[in-house]
C-alpha cells in the first residue's frame, strides 16, 4: 500500500485503526528484541512461531520509508528537531497509532520527510536491512519512491550512492541481500512517472542493485493502461514489471496490470478471487501474487482475516509469497505475516517451509542464489523436525 505524496486527501480508501507497532521488551534498546514478541497468536503453537522466526524467508513486497521502524525514526527524528515527530520510541508506538486513512497518510508523510539527506537515506536503508536480519530474511526486493526524495531537494546522484553503499553494507555485516524496485507513486500523475522512468533508466544514475519497476499509490482513479509507456521502457531497459493491482479495486485492474504493463509478479492482487478465469490464468503462467494478509485489513481491501482470499489463491494453485508492506505502520513484521498464513491455510512446518520457497522462487535472485536459499531453507527444517 503507498499513500499519496501531493494531496493526502485524494485517496478513498479507509483504513482501520492499527495496532500498535512491534516494540521491544520495556528497559530494553528497540531493535534488540525479537520484533515478534507481542504479535504471538494465540492460535499458532508457541513451537510454531519459533520455527517461522529462524525460519530463512526471502520478502518481495516491502516498502522503503514504509518499513521505517521506532527504533528508525526516532533516530531519523532526532537529527531534524524542527520535525513533530516524536524523539521516544515509546511515544513513536502512539503516534504509529491511526484513526483513519487520512491520518495514516499524514504521518507516512510525516516520515517521509525526516528524510532529507543523503545520510538519512542511508541510515533508512542500513536500518531496515538491519530489522530484516533480525526475522532471517535472507533477500529482499525492497520497493523505493524516489521521486518523493528527489522532488524534496535531495541530490538524484547522491540518493542513489546512499542505497547502494547501505545495501553493499548490509550484505558484507548481516549477510541479507538487497535489490530494489523503483515505483511510481500513481496519484502524483505522469510527472512522477516519467521522473521515475528516467532515474530507472539513466545508466549514469541506475543503481547496481535494481531489478524491476513498480506502480504504487491509490488504484481508485489511477488506471494502469495510462503507465504503459514508461513500463514499456522500463522493461525494454532489463526491469521486471511488478505492478500493484487489485488491491482496492477489482480484477479488471489486475488484467490491465498483466496485459498493459506485463506484470510479471503482482502486488496484492486481492480482488483477483472475484475472477476464477483470472486465477486461472495467474495459476497456468506462474505470475505470483504478493500476498500482504495484516496490511490488506488494515487498508480494508478485506474485512477480516478470515475473509482473506489468500485461501482462494491456494487452492487455484496460484503462486503465493507472503510479504509484510508497510510492517511497523500496520502492527506486524514478516514473521506475524507467515503466522498468519500458517492459521490461515492450515500449515505445519513443511507447509510454511514451501511457502517460504514461493518467495525465493517468485524472486529476482539469479539461479545459483535461490538454490542457495532453497537448500538452506530444506536443511533448517529438516534440522527443526528432527530435533
Amino acid at each position: 500500500m503507498r499513500p499519496a505524496y501531493d494531496d493526502p486527501r485524494t485517496t478513498d480508501q479507509p483504513i482501520t485503526r492499527a495496532p500498535p507497532p512491534p516494540r521491544a521488551a520495556r528497559g530494553h534498546r528497540l531493535g534488540e528484541e525479537p520484533l515478534t514478541e507481542h504479535l504471538v497468536d494465540p492460535d499458532v503453537p508457541r513451537d510454531l512461531h519459533a520455527f517461522i522466526a529462524g525460519l530463512p524467508k526471502a520478502e518481495l513486497h516491502v516498502h522503503h520509508v514504509g518499513s521505517a521502524s521506532p527504533r528508525i525514526v526516532s533516530e531519523l527524528a532526532a537529527r531534524h528537531a524542527d520535525s513533530k515527530v516524536p524523539t521516544d520510541p515509546e511515544a513513536l508506538v502512539d503516534y504509529f497509532t491511526f484513526t483513519d486513512f487520512a491520518h495514516f497518510i499524514d504521518v507516512y508523510l510525516s516520515v517521509v520527510d525526516l528524510i532529507r539527506t543523503p545520510e538519512d537515506v542511508r541510515l533508512l536503508t542500513f536500518e531496515v536491512a538491519r530489522d530484516m536480519a533480525r526475522q532471517q530474511v535472507r533477500y529482499a526486493e525492497l520497493t523505493i519512491t524516489p521521486f518523493s526524495s528527489t522532488r524534496r531537494g535531495i541530490d538524484e546522484g547522491a540518493f542513489m550512492d546512499a542505497i547502494e553503499d547501505a545495501r553493499k553494507a548490509a550484505e558484507a555485516e548481516f549477510g541479507t541481500v538487497l535489490r530494489w524496485c523503483f515505483d511510481i507513486p500513481g496519484e502524483a500523475g505522469l510527472e512522477s512517472a516519467e521522473e521515475t522512468t528516467r532515474l530507472a533508466t539513466d545508466d549514469r544514475l541506475r543503481p547496481e542493485g535494481l531489478v524491476s519497476f513498480g506502480l504504487g499509490g491509490p488504484e481508485i482513479g489511477v488506471a494502469r493502461p495510462q503507465f504503459k509507456p514508461y513500463f514499456d521502457r522500463a522493461i525494454a531497459a532489463g526491469l521486471h514489471s511488478v505492478p500493484h493491482a487489485g488491491e482496492t479495486t477489482g480484477p479488471q485492474t489486475v488484467w490491465d496490470a498483466l496485459t498493459d504493463l506485463r506484470a510479471e509478479r503482482i502486488g496484492h492482487g486481492t480482488s483477483s478471487a472475484q475472477d476464477p478465469k483470472l486465477l486461472a490464468h495467474l495459476a497456468e503462467r506462474r505470475i505470483p501474487l504478493e500476498v500482504c494478509p495484516t496490511s490488506n485489513i488494515a487498508t480494508r481491501a478485506v474485512r477480516t482475516l478470515d475473509e482473506h482470499p489468500i485461501k482462494e489463491f491456494t487452492r487455484a494453485g496460484v503462486l503465493v509469497t507472503i510479504n509484510s508492506d508497510d510492517p511497523p505502520m500496520f502492527g506486524t513484521d514478516l514473521n506475524n505475516e507467515y503466522a498468519v498464513a500458517a492459521r490461515l491455510l492450515g500449515l505445519d512446518e513443511r507447509g510454511l517451509a514451501d511457502l517460504a520457497k514461493n518467495g525465493v522462487e517468485a524472486s529476482f535472485l539469479d539461479a545459483p542464489g535461490k538454490a542457495r536459499i532453497a537448500a538452506e531453507i530444506d536443511t533448517y527444517t529438516a534440522a527443526w523436525l528432527a530435533s
